[in-house]
């Protein structure tokens, strides 16, 4: 919302005084505000908010990305929700499946909080312009990316993976849709663009035989997702469990 207003504020600056395009016009809180300005920006702006408080589904409790040691439900949601939406386009594609989702726990920036969920909802939720990328990993480079969510013992969405530990977090298992990893098998792995190119230090994703973007947005695909839905539901599974 602030980026619309800023670009339609320097929209209106150039429009109206173009005889003082080369000055450099800093703005700060100390930018008394203009009349005129205002009521052009209102009409813009009344719009886009009617938009962003469209509902779009329902959530029963509130879900946080701290509510969670490695395995939280929001994050869970964001990487099923992912997984579900962008494999038909993947298999329409390339005819593959894709074999599982890793996204980032950073990549979460806001709560989901009980009641209506709205465009705004998935706009604070993602507010990237991220989309999704599905790589292609030979199992036996798929220990680097285990390590690396065993080594830094963070919550990072997953969906189609399942790794335990034991209590000193030392690796027990790991399967790929209930199955051993193949270390000769190419699988299809769906992430996004910012971690395909070594966003929080997931360089493993360098190791790619092949990336093929399916211009779907993280974001486009929760709004597509709660669109779909009357009431979300989601919680920590055992995906990602640490065993006594």
């Amino acid at each position: 919302m602030k980026r619309v207003v800023v670009i339609l504020f320097i929209l209106f600056i150039t429009i109206e005084s173009c005889e003082t395009h080369s000055n450099r016009i800093e703005i700060n809180n100390t930018v008394e505000s203009d009349k005129k300005i205002e009521t052009y920006i209102v009409p813009y702006k009344n719009n886009v908010d009617a938009q962003m408080d469209d509902v779009l589904s329902y959530s029963p409790v509130d879900y946080d990305k701290k509510n969670g040691v490695l395995n939280t439900a929001i994050g869970n949601m964001m990487a099923d929700v992912t997984l579900k939406l962008s494999n038909p386009i993947y298999n329409t594609r390339t005819g593959n499946n894709i074999d599982f989702v890793l996204l980032n726990h950073g990549g979460i920036r806001s709560i989901m909080s009980k009641g209506d969920i709205t465009l705004r909802s998935a706009y604070n939720l993602m507010p990237f312009e991220n989309s999704v990328v599905v790589c292609q990993l030979k199992g036996s480079d798929l220990k680097e990316l285990i390590d690396y969510l065993v080594i830094h013992k963070k919550a990072h969405p997953i969906s189609g993976i399942n790794i335990v530990l034991d209590k000193n977090y030392n690796l027990l298992d790991a399967v790929i849709n209930g199955e051993k990893i193949d270390q000769e098998r190419i699988y299809h792995v769906a992430t996004s663009d910012y971690l395909l190119k070594g966003g929080d230090q997931m360089n493993f994703f360098k190791k790619s035989k092949k990336n093929i973007s399916l211009d779907y947005k993280i974001r486009n695909i929760l709004i597509d997702y709660f669109k779909a839905v009357d009431t979300v539901s989601f919680k920590i599974d055992n995906r990602f469990i640490i065993k006594d």
